[in-house]
């Protein structure tokens, strides 16, 4: 079989096919690269279609990954996909899915695990990047401590994907009259893989000082 072999050549007409066939000049040029990214994760050109954003969601979490501030992921998998050699040196992504607090306080709460795990943000929450690409209670409760007051994260990549709430999580976000930068997929669409993407969109090429 005659297939490319060159990791470099498969690298440049992936985005090359994306640069040609995706509709991309309707997005600001901060938002470019990570739309051709999350694209590139999902092999769906047509998911311009669905992609909303407010305000500048790339500068917002460079900036805040520039001074430090904590990058809570809702599941392992978003956490995973995060290329560390692109973020500061030292620099780790949170997940706290699995802390050994949060199956009591999600039973205390009446709630899913992920969302009671975005209880634990609250102390590091303010200033800080949100990468949700799993699950869409992690983005209901996060839009409802922001509401009521609680600390407001410097720029949210929300992604969950799914048939029960993705949608309307998603939805929530883009209705909301929270001032945060964020870029989101409206509808079914999403997962761990676009949301990372979309983070490493932000970090790669980045010089950290």
């Amino acid at each position: 079989m005659n297939w490319l072999r060159d990791p470099q050549a498969i690298y440049a007409e992936s985005f090359a096919t994306i640069e040609r066939e995706a509709a991309l000049d309707q997005f600001p040029v901060g938002l470019h690269k990570i739309v051709v990214r999350m694209i590139h994760a999902c092999g769906m050109v047509d998911l311009t279609e669905d992609i909303a954003w407010h305000g500048d969601v790339a500068q917002a979490a460079a900036s805040a990954i520039g001074v430090g501030k904590p990058m809570f992921c809702d599941c392992e998998m978003v956490r995973s996909g995060i290329i560390r050699r692109f973020l500061p040196q030292g620099f780790e992504p949170t997940c706290t899915l699995n802390d050994p607090s949060v199956v009591a306080l999600a039973k205390d709460m009446q709630t899913t695990r992920s969302a009671a795990a975005v209880e634990l943000w609250k102390d590091k929450l303010d200033g800080a990047i949100v990468v949700i690409g799993n699950a869409p209670t992690t983005l209901f409760h996060l839009l409802e401590l922001i509401k009521a007051g609680g600390p407001t994260p410097a720029a949210i990549i929300a992604t969950p994907v799914g048939f029960v709430g993705a949608a309307e999580s998603k939805q929530a976000l883009s209705e909301a009259k929270i001032h945060v930068p964020y870029v989101t997929v409206l509808g079914r669409r999403g997962g761990s893989a676009m949301a990372s993407a979309a983070l490493n969109a932000i970090t790669i090429g980045k010089e950290w000082t």
